[in-house]
């Protein structure tokens, strides 16, 4: 296990540029299951969600060529069926949750596909319902293996039905969207997630040969073909890291812009920081953070105590809740936080309060931050990364805080952050990996 030392309290000035989106990739990469031939995907971040996904690939027989460090072809012309159904398989494919949007790829091409509980952040349930009532909406079938803990979900040919999705589930709209593709018929998706990730795919399958209209709402109809094509994809800057690089500056910046961010696929990341008072300038397609000696918390129009709550796409993403809450710290006033999805993501604020911030966890999904207004710093501890997105709260912390910090865990950082302490050091940051 590895960990991060970080010495506090440098302020970090320069230009980062944002990496992939961790969640648009692990849906195109698998996207690339649904054809023979070659589809080539540009800007893929160098992480290890990421990476095991296309080591996973490659076991089960796609080719997979890297032309650079974040440009890869993928040729899904000769899969290993019987890999598919080993042990091995499952068992790799139960410690990446990315590994379930294959089974929508597979299930529309080969007819099956074999499916265990997958891995993940720690963060409460994160329930599949949504992703198998779609498919069984499709007309496919489940099959509990005995003596396995798996199923097999099969279907000669999946039809197109209408469905009412129970939650705008990202990763089950992708994997829904993604079987539709071969039915017979007319799907239509009510419900649908939105998210920028979502459209992208669904541009990405429109240029392999499929037929999706309404990308972009939350009304999907797909147009069932019988082949689909090779074809190439840029993907766009990670939302989620452009938010956590805006923290990290208003916390401990000195001036920081980060370049090509895709402002018009941020939807309200930008203005839930200037809630909390952050100050960012838009200059082109980057955002410029100058440095924040003080910021101060909005309220309402009527005067009661500014609410963020996290909501479905365009709404507020609930994976910067974390560095949210890790800004308010310092910030003027008083804020709560209401973390509406996962029951155990506000957990890691017992390590903030460890650190000395004024935060008083209401229930597992409410806190409220009484912000120091910088006249407490936080002092440095030793902590450990529970989540992707709490990790990174933590390290925005320590680098902000007095005194030296231990992160342990920091696999889970490296899930979803590329060379997350080589990045942060060329900006003014002291992290050491151990």
């Amino acid at each position: 296990m590895a960990s991060f030392i970080i010495e506090g309290g440098h302020l970090l000035s320069g230009t980062i540029i944002p990496q992939g989106a961790k969640n648009e990739a692990l849906q195109v990469i698998c996207a690339s299951l649904l054809t023979k031939e070659e589809v080539t995907i540009h800007n893929i971040p160098d992480i290890r969600d990421v990476n095991n996904l296309i080591q996973l690939l490659r076991d089960i027989g796609v080719k997979v060529q890297r032309l650079s460090p974040n440009d890869y072809t993928f040729q899904a012309d000769d899969l290993n069926l019987k890999y598919l159904e080993s042990d091995e398989f499952v068992n790799c494919c139960a410690e990446l949750r990315g590994s379930v949007l294959m089974i929508g790829p597979l299930l529309a091409r080969m007819g099956k596909a074999v499916i265990a509980q997958p891995g993940g952040d720690k963060i409460g349930r994160r329930r599949l319902d949504t992703h198998f009532l779609g498919f069984e909406k499709l007309g496919a079938k489940f099959n509990r293996i005995e003596g396995r803990n798996v199923y097999e979900i099969a279907a000669k040919r999946l039809k197109g039905s209408y469905m009412l999705l129970d939650e705008a589930s990202v990763t089950g709209t992708a994997n829904i969207i993604m079987a539709a593709v071969f039915a017979k018929g007319t799907t239509t998706i009510y419900n649908a997630a939105c998210e920028p990730y979502v459209q992208q795919l669904c541009h990405l399958l429109n240029q392999m040969g499929a037929q999706i209209s309404g990308i972009g709402s939350n009304l999907l109809t797909i147009n069932g073909v019988e082949i689909m094509h090779g074809g190439e994809h840029k993907i766009l800057p990670d939302m989620i890291e452009v938010g956590s690089f805006i923290g990290m500056a208003a916390m401990c910046g000195d001036g920081i812009r980060i370049k090509d961010v895709s402002i018009s696929n941020l939807g309200i990341i930008p203005d839930a920081f200037r809630k909390l008072g952050v100050k960012i300038k838009v200059d082109g397609d980057d955002l410029f953070i100058p440095r924040q000696k003080h910021y101060e918390i909005q309220s309402f129009i009527d005067g009661t105590i500014m609410t963020l709550a996290d909501a479905p796409w365009p709404g507020l993403t609930p994976d910067l809740l974390s560095v949210l809450i890790v800004v308010a710290s310092q910030a003027r006033g008083s804020v709560l936080f209401h973390q509406k999805m996962f029951e155990s993501r506000l957990f890691f604020v017992d390590k903030l309060i460890d650190m000395g911030a004024q935060i008083i966890l209401c229930d597992p999904h409410r806190a409220v931050v009484v912000g120091h207004d910088r006249k407490i710093t936080l002092r440095g501890g030793r902590m450990s990364s529970p989540d992707i997105r709490a990790g990174i709260a933590l390290l925005i912390a320590a680098m902000s805080a007095k005194g030296t910090s231990r992160i342990d865990n920091i696999e889970q950082i490296d899930r979803g952050y590329e060379h997350i302490e080589e990045r942060l050091n060329a900006l003014g940051a002291k992290i050491n990996r151990a």
